[in-house]
């Protein structure tokens, strides 16, 4: 009896925890198909966070770069350690209402995010320009 409750329990915690964005993500550029970085979300004072904590670079890139085209305070600041996800909450079952930074260009852009449903491995990451707008999938790491 006591090995169905413990195992009850760590499935239960198991299902919740792929139920939630919080956690590690690699982001996959949409262009090229390859993985970039991993991206932890977190959670502070009611919302959410995505900050760089691994970079995975080409040989020939700069192993260190930092966001020299950003103009906000992340503005030379190294991208490994940056916050580029900041002030999502949840909203009509969206992660919303906040903006990632995209370090390559130095633009920030307004923000929603979502579990894909038939993956929840899967993080649908969504930036807009205006009405105009880019969607990356993550990969639950």
């Amino acid at each position: 009896m006591k090995s169905i409750f413990t195992l009850t329990v760590f499935l239960s915690c198991t299902i919740l925890h792929a139920q939630t964005v919080i956690g590690k993500w690699k982001t996959i550029d949409d262009e090229t198909g390859k993985a970039k970085s991993m991206v932890e979300i977190y959670e502070e004072s009611g919302k959410l966070y995505g900050k760089v904590v691994q970079l995975f670079r080409e040989p020939q890139e700069d192993q260190h770069p930092k966001c020299d085209k950003c103009e906000d305070d992340r503005k030379d600041q190294p991208v490994l350690g940056m916050i580029i996800v900041r002030d999502m909450i949840l909203k009509d079952g969206y992660h919303q209402k906040g903006t990632i930074c995209d370090p390559k260009n130095g633009k920030v852009y307004r923000c929603e995010f979502w579990l894909d449903k038939n993956n929840p491995n899967k993080l649908q990451v969504r930036g807009y320009w205006g009405f105009l707008y880019r969607t990356q999938v993550w990969d639950r790491s």
